[in-house]
């Protein structure tokens, strides 16, 4: 089968959905299916505003239209709500070709963050976007249930993996500072909380692995903790296997790769028990969520790494990619489709 997957987030950014969708496409790809992947890479781009290192296409309309005649997919994917996401929705809309589309990100919450707008604005706004697809995934039930208490139809289940391989316990010592060592590793921004960890009365020492708008700022206020870039995967599993404690200090994740990641490598974790860890933790032993974060991290140093890795090794990217594959909308002419924008446009 053809799939066409457009995301307004990729390379060389590097979060969540980026990962998510690298992965996914590859397990398509293995699984013998032609997957093309419609990026800001193929456009003339702007930073976004407050986050300079996300590139947003400027009017993509007229190369999204060529590259969705050229390829002709039997399936569409709409991951994401920015300009490239908007440009695939009008063209499948205009051409009668159905689509699925995904909830990444809790963006209104984001957005409420950062500039204030009340909650209920760009949940209309996305309720919009996402009201002609034939499902929109979510990654976890409670980000389901979320959604369709805020009015969103056809919401259904698409969960993530880890790469056990990469992530995995090793004997290594990576950090070099006074244990127990608690680790943040995420995009350093104002939404992921990252100073309620900061902040924190603890033993041993604190590491941050990650880049972001907020990391600046964040040195100059908390000079005690330690501070690593954006690294590659398997010097990652390696910061993971080498800490005490996994802190994931953010209230408005959907999902949060990172709490596979740090838990494949044998790393329990500390969490509020909000939306992202109760789903993935569940009631696993894994790790910990409490309201008072520092209680969650001191508990979680009692937890043994193998318990962690345990249920980390419940997930794999195969299954969870096979769960986007039952979802897909499969175009029953799709090259009618392309045939019919030609014609249109001459």
């Amino acid at each position: 089968m053809k799939i066409m997957i457009v995301t307004d987030a990729w390379q060389p950014q590097v979060n969540g959905v980026v990962r998510t969708l690298a992965t996914t496409r590859r397990e398509l790809q293995a699984m013998g299916h032609e997957v093309e992947l419609l990026s800001p890479l193929e456009f003339a781009t702007l930073p976004c505003p407050t986050y300079p290192d996300i590139r947003l296409s400027v009017l993509p309309g007229k190369g999204v239209a060529q590259r969705m005649r050229d390829f002709a997919p039997h399936a569409l994917h709409i991951a994401t709500e920015g300009p490239l996401g908007l440009a695939a929705r009008r063209y499948a809309l205009k051409h009668g070709l159905p689509f699925t589309t995904a909830y990444h990100t809790r963006f209104p919450e984001y957005v409420e963050a950062r500039f204030r707008l009340p909650l209920s604005w760009t949940y209309r706004f996305l309720r919009w976007f996402h009201a002609p697809a034939r499902a929109v995934m979510a990654p976890t039930p409670k980000v389901k249930a979320d959604l369709e208490a805020w009015g969103f139809g056809n919401v259904v289940l698409w969960s993530r993996g880890v790469d056990l391989d990469v992530f995995r316990p090793q004997a290594v010592k990576r950090l070099d500072s006074a244990p127990p060592i608690f680790l943040y590793v995420g995009r350093v921004a104002v939404e992921k909380n990252i100073e309620a960890f900061l902040e924190l009365d603890l033993p041993g020492s604190k590491w941050v692995v990650g880049d972001g708008p907020a990391l600046a700022g964040l040195r100059a206020r908390y000079a005690d903790a330690n501070y690593l870039g954006v690294l590659e995967q398997r010097a990652l599993a390696e910061v993971y296997a080498s800490a005490n404690v996994f802190v994931f200090p953010s209230k408005t994740d959907t999902f949060g790769l990172v709490l596979l990641e740090a838990m494949a490598c044998g790393l329990p974790v500390a969490a509020y028990p909000v939306t992202g860890p109760i789903d993935v933790l569940g009631d696993s032993n894994a790790g910990v969520m409490r309201e008072d974060l520092r209680e969650a991290c001191l508990a979680a140093l009692d937890i043994d790494r193998s318990t962690a890795r345990a249920h980390a090794e419940q997930y794999s990217w195969r299954a969870a990619t096979e769960q986007f594959l039952g979802h897909l909308q499969v175009s029953e002419k799709p090259l009618e489709a392309g045939t019919r924008s030609r014609a249109a446009a001459a």
